[in-house]
Formats: C-alpha cells, structure tokens, sequence
C-alpha cells in the first residue's frame, strides 16, 4: 500500500519545533561515581555571540566540533570531559561532567584549561559541584557528612522514591561553588543525571527568584513615605481644608511616583514568581523522603526561600493598593473639582445671562431713540419740501404736512428696523 494514501495534511511551519521542545534538554546519564560542575552567568543581550565564540576556543582545544550557530542548547565529549551548554532567557548553564572517583578537591572543571572558565562571558548566580557515589550505608553518613560539609547546616533527603540520597548546606565554599553529594543506591543513569540537574536548576532558579527582594527591600521606604503622604491628602480631602486644585496636583504626583515604583520592579517581580514557581516544581520532581534529624530539601526552602518570596510579594500588592487609592482618591477630588466648576459656569451663564437682558432693554432704549431721530430728520426733510411747494404756489400748509407724516415716517421706521432684526436673526 502507498503511504501516501493516509498522509496528513500540509504540516503548521512550527509543528515539528514545538513536537521536538518536549524532547530538548535532556539530563546528562550520570554513572556513580561520577563528579559534576554547574555554573549559571546571567548574560547580557550584546554578549549572546561571545558565548558561542568562547565555546568555539574550548572545542577548538580538544579538536571538537564547534556548536551550531542559533542553538539554545549543545553538549559534547571533550576528553575524558563532557559539555552541556543550555541558554535561558534571563541566564546560561554549563554542565560539566567527569567519570570516575574523586572528590570536592577534584571537580569537573578541573579539566578545563587554564583562564577559560574565568573568561566566560556574564557574571556567576550560581556554580556547584556534585559527587555521585555509591551508598555505602547510613552508618557512615555522619561521618560523611562531616567531611563534605563542616561546620555547616546539612539539609538531605531521600530522593526518587528511596533510590538514592542527596545532601546539601546551600552554602558557598572558599572555592566560590556550592557542594551536593547524592548517594546512588539503585539509581540509574537517567535518574541520576536528573537529579542531578534538578538540584542545579534549583540552585539556579532560588538566586534568579531572589533577584526582586533587593529591588522590593529599596522600594519598601519609598512606598511607606508614599502612603504617609496620600494619608494626609485623603484627610485634607475628607474635612475641606486646601485648595482642591493643588490638592489634585499632588496626586497627581503621587500617582506618577506610584507608576514609576511599578515600572521599576513589576518585570522583576513577575520573572521572580515565575522562577520561584520553578523552584517549587523542581523540589517536587525529586520525590522527597525524609532522613531522621535532617530537614529535606522543601523545608529548607519553604522557612528560607518563601519568607523572602512572601516580602516580594508583599511590596507588589503595596504598590498595587496605592495605585488603586490613589486613583480613587483622585477620582473623588475631580469630581468635587468638576462640581465646583460646574456651579462657576452656573454663576457665569446667570450673570450673562442679566447682562443680555440689560443689553436687550438698552438696545430697545437705543431704537426707540433711533426711531424719533430718524422721524425727527426724515419729518424736517418733509417740511422743506411743504415749504418749497408752498412757495411755488401750492396750497400746501408746511406745518400739518409735516404733522400728517410724522406717523407714517414712524412706522415705516419701526417696520424697517423690525426687519432688520429679523433678518439677522435668521442669518444666525
């Protein structure tokens, strides 16, 4: 049969990309004993090409190929050393990984060469090192653990359901790096190499999380001078003292300080929660079980980790508050600002409006002036022409020629006028 017979349609230009997404970033198969190296740089966006330049130099070292141009992701065999390079939005991983005993003293950056470590591009949030090793039982974890980890607060769990144990004190060495140990009992590869990576990624993603608590720590002052300041406009607002147009003015600037206190951390907050949300679920993906007198893993972080999360938060929702009250309070004074306008516009149209009748009454006035003058003028243009037409000889008396037309002359003016305001009421 032709395959092409039940062949699917015309495949979406991403299909294949986003079916491949679940299969990216694998974990590195890890065989105790093995010894792993993490370093996370955040990175800005203009050193993105030094990156792939730098790993370029190391490959070029041990006569491997150099990694794809575009890639996100890329691992290779150096030696006895092998590579996993993964690029996030905000940071980059490197994994490091070596075969065979050893310990802290030894680690899997230790077969880099010398100064290339140090020139990665970015700036380090989190370097570690683990030890996968045989589980030689709990009667030696004290004494394990005194070793890997002195002086220190040790927080440990049984992971993947019993199948190995890691230890951890989340606390930076002399070295710059942090130390897990996880003890292989029946692990496998694949297992191992995630919880290995888990770990990293929770070490990653708690410092990434954390990013927003200095940001939240300087704002905090800032809002509560903020609020003290809307309080006591709110007060002048509630009992009438001031003037509500500058009272409107410094909420106006209040509100732009707010904005600006959002615009300032509201980016960091949001990636803080995302990544914190990370953390959660990769502490979950180990599978806990508790070891008797250690905290695990998610309390170490729910009584660290969460209080400092919970003031992030806290801020967040401040600066949310004082926008909302800011805006109601704003509200509220533009509408007694539009009130009072409002009753200034009244007070206005009522004095135009007496003004247009004290206007209306003089215009009548100045009419009923026009309309004698006009009589008066147009009555003695009548009685010249009387006079003359007496003094050729018609029996024409001046006087009542001038008294008959008055009337007429009158009304004919008043008539006109009458017009003339009709028709310039009609043009407007």
């Amino acid at each position: 049969m032709n395959d092409r017979t039940h062949s699917a349609p015309p495949d979406h230009p991403q299909r294949l990309s986003l079916a491949n997404e679940i299969h990216a970033r694998p974990p590195e198969p890890l065989a105790s004993p093995e010894r792993a190296s993490y370093i996370a740089l955040a990175i800005d966006r203009d050193q993105r090409e030094r990156e792939h330049g730098h790993l370029a130099l190391l490959c070029e070292r041990f006569g491997a190929p150099p990694p794809p141009a575009g890639v996100s992701h890329w691992s290779a065999r150096l030696g006895d050393l092998r590579l996993k390079w993964e690029r996030h939005t905000e940071f980059t991983g490197y994994g490091f990984y070596v075969h065979g005993p050893g310990g802290f003293e030894s680690p899997a950056v230790a077969h880099l060469p010398d100064g290339w470590l140090a020139a990665i591009p970015g700036r380090t949030i989190a370097a570690a090192h683990t030890l996968v090793i045989p589980d030689v039982g709990e009667s030696s974890y004290a004494a394990c653990l005194a070793r890997w980890f002195p002086g220190g607060t040790v927080v440990g769990s049984e992971i993947s359901n019993g199948a190995g144990v890691a230890f951890t004190d989340f606390r930076i060495g002399e070295d710059g790096y942090e130390r897990f140990v996880l003890l292989d009992r029946r692990l496998l590869p694949t297992q191992a190499g995630r919880v290995s990576k888990r770990l990293f990624e929770i070490e990653a993603y708690r410092v990434m999380a954390l990013l927003a608590l200095p940001l939240a720590q300087e704002q905090a002052p800032k809002i509560g001078q903020i609020e003290q300041s809307l309080a006591a406009l709110t007060e002048q607002i509630a009992h009438g003292r001031g003037g509500d147009e500058a009272m409107l003015v410094e909420l106006s600037e209040l509100a732009a300080k707010v904005e600006n206190a959002i615009d300032a951390i509201q980016y960091r907050i949001s990636a803080s929660t995302a990544y914190y949300d990370l953390v959660r679920s990769r502490i979950v993906e180990l599978q806990e079980g508790r070891i008797a007198g250690l905290q695990t893993i998610e309390e170490f972080m729910t009584r660290r980790l969460a209080p400092a999360m919970s003031t992030v938060a806290s801020v967040a929702q401040r600066l949310r508050d004082l926008s909302e009250r800011v805006a109601r309070a704003s509200g509220l004074l533009s509408t007694r600002v539009e009130i009072a306008r409002e009753k200034q516009n009244q007070t206005l149209l009522e004095s135009m409006e007496r003004r247009a009748r004290l206007q209306l009454r003089l215009q009548e006035t100045v009419e009923g002036l026009s309309i004698a003058a006009i009589t008066y003028y147009m009555a003695g243009l009548v009685g010249y022409l009387a006079k003359g037409a007496h003094a050729a000889g018609i029996a024409v008396d001046p006087e009542i020629a001038v008294a008959v037309s008055i009337p007429f002359i009158a009304g004919l003016v008043a008539l006109g006028l009458a017009r003339v305001r009709r028709h310039i009421g009609t043009a407007h």
